[in-house]
């Protein structure tokens, strides 16, 4: 476990010079997908923790490393459902309270679920084109019988291919997190 967080910290290192360069060339759209990572120093006696912006995309583009392989190399994946119809939440609903209790956040990785209980992670791969994402279920609902999942709008952006449409054909998997 210790060389994994080792290499991560690695490559977060490695590419943090390469993303700086590149968030200087990138426009208003690239830089607000970046998300923050607190990084620290175990060698020094007071810890350094410093705020980076690495942009998701580049950082899999450059590196060829997929985050989510990366975040859940030790996790295994339950089979819950195929060919099970996915879409996404209506922005009028940011900003609402969810069933449970959260606020909803369309920019988030959050999805709703008729059954599963809260909290539960679930592995939601595109049929058509392999992509996938994490999403964590805090919300009932779809409330329609044809599809199974309604994933915020980030998530499913993610991993569908044709960005005009609003239903797509997914594999659900639930997220075994190791002891």
């Amino acid at each position: 476990m210790n060389n994994k967080i080792f290499i991560l910290f690695f490559i977060l290192f490695t590419s943090l010079f390469t993303s700086i360069s590149a968030q200087k060339k990138h426009d208003k759209k690239a830089i607000s997908k970046a998300k923050t990572v607190k990084i620290s120093e175990p060698k020094e006696q007071e810890k350094a923790v410093a705020e980076v912006k690495i942009d998701t995309f580049k950082f899999k583009t450059i590196l060829g490393v997929d985050s989510l392989d990366l975040y859940h190399a030790n996790s295994k994946f339950k089979l819950f459902k195929k060919n099970a119809h996915a879409s996404y939440y209506h922005h009028k609903f940011n900003g609402r309270r969810t069933a449970s209790g959260k606020k909803f956040d369309n920019n988030g990785y959050t999805a709703a679920h008729k059954k599963l209980p809260f909290g539960t992670k679930l592995k939601v791969t595109n049929e058509a084109n392999g992509k996938s994402v994490i999403v964590e279920v805090t919300d009932r609902g779809p409330f329609s019988k044809a599809r199974e999942i309604d994933l915020s709008r980030r998530a499913f952006m993610e991993i569908t291919s044709n960005k005009n449409s609003g239903v797509t054909i997914v594999t659900i998997e639930e997220v075994i997190e190791p002891n």
